[in-house]
């Protein structure tokens, strides 16, 4: 049994699935940087009182299902989302769908991915994929960070489907409620809709945690870790940054580039010399990004480790703070 869709490569995997499920009913226009700014999936945050692998909680991106919930919403397109309490439930709602024709998106662990390189696999359960058939006990698996769709054994698949810990998917499926066509005028009025929304979450959540604010906060507290922590625990939380940016991300600051790329196709859609320069700017800041896990690296690989080493680390991350806080500020007054 296998459904007719084609699998694509994406740089990051819920933009990746949300864009490969949308494919059809799209005729192709809905492309991941649409998918991901439609879908207000640029963000920041550090929770530094959860600990996740050892370091303070951070993310890049927004939370895992607010980028294809957001984009279906944006599009006026039904989300169909499911969590199961037991293994066999699940299964069956799975091939329930398979069977009619629809390829589903489940969220995963990584750290069981049998087709992942084994330096990839650590315990992280927002991973995201696609589900698009079943040839004997294989599952047909279109995974859109990888060049090629793969396959996962039933055992594999629910095993990687009920991960346990923090974020744990419990058998979590989703994909679109109808097949309906989405025209230009759609599209113009979510990518609107998506600026909006991420303008908001970047610059307007209250506290110093998220958001611009947040960028901020955690480039001045990076300037206090190698005395406060001790250039051991320091080094490792510079390390928890570089992986939730480098490999739970998508490398280099690599949000922040799809996000540019993002403001370039929106601008063919809306043409607006804003969207143009704030892509500029979100390039800009996606090269900040990249320099900065390069300082982190040298600090917690023990290369560097001075106070100057922290506060030029530090700085980064302020720096790299006024450049989204002007790009979204010029995105949110953006007279349509």
């Amino acid at each position: 049994m296998k459904i007719d869709f084609e699998h694509g490569q994406a740089a990051h995997c819920e933009s990746g699935v949300t864009s490969n499920l949308l494919k059809k009913i799209s005729n192709g226009k809905i492309t991941e940087p649409l998918a991901f700014g439609i879908g207000a999936g640029l963000f920041f945050v550090y929770v530094p009182l959860i600990k996740i692998n050892n370091g303070p909680a951070i993310a890049f991106r927004s939370m895992p299902g607010f980028i294809f919930n957001r984009t279906c919403k944006s599009l006026g397109i039904p989300v169909v989302q499911k969590k199961f309490s037991s293994k066999e439930k699940a299964e069956a709602a799975l091939m329930e769908s398979l069977e009619a024709g629809q390829p589903v998106g489940a969220q995963v662990g990584v750290y069981y991915l049998s087709y992942f390189p084994k330096e990839y696999r650590f315990h992280f359960n927002a991973h995201n994929l696609i589900v698009f058939g079943k040839e004997g006990d294989n599952y047909l698996i279109s995974d859109p960070i990888m060049e090629h769709a793969t396959t996962l054994t039933s055992y594999e698949l629910e095993r990687v489907r009920f991960a346990k810990g923090a974020l744990a998917p419990k058998g979590q499926l989703y994909y679109p409620g109808n097949q309906m066509p989405i025209t230009d005028d759609q599209i113009r009025q979510a990518i609107k809709n998506g600026i909006k929304k991420n303008a908001f979450t970047m610059l307007s959540i209250p506290g110093p945690f998220a958001g611009v604010s947040g960028i901020s906060y955690t480039g001045r507290k990076i300037k206090t870790w190698r005395d406060k922590l001790g250039i051991k625990t320091a080094g490792l939380y510079l390390a928890q940054l570089v992986r939730m940016q480098e490999e739970i991300g998508t490398g280099g600051g690599g949000f922040r580039y799809i996000y540019a790329a993002f403001l370039q196709q929106a601008n063919d859609y809306l043409p607006n010399a804003d969207l143009l320069k704030a892509s500029e700017m979100f390039t800009q800041a996606g090269d900040l990004w990249r320099t900065a896990a390069v300082q982190a690296a040298g600090i917690y690989k023990g290369r560097i480790g001075s106070q100057d080493d922290f506060n030029i680390m530090g700085d980064y991350l302020l720096e790299i703070a006024e450049i989204e806080k002007k790009a979204f500020t010029i995105l949110k007054n953006i007279k349509w």
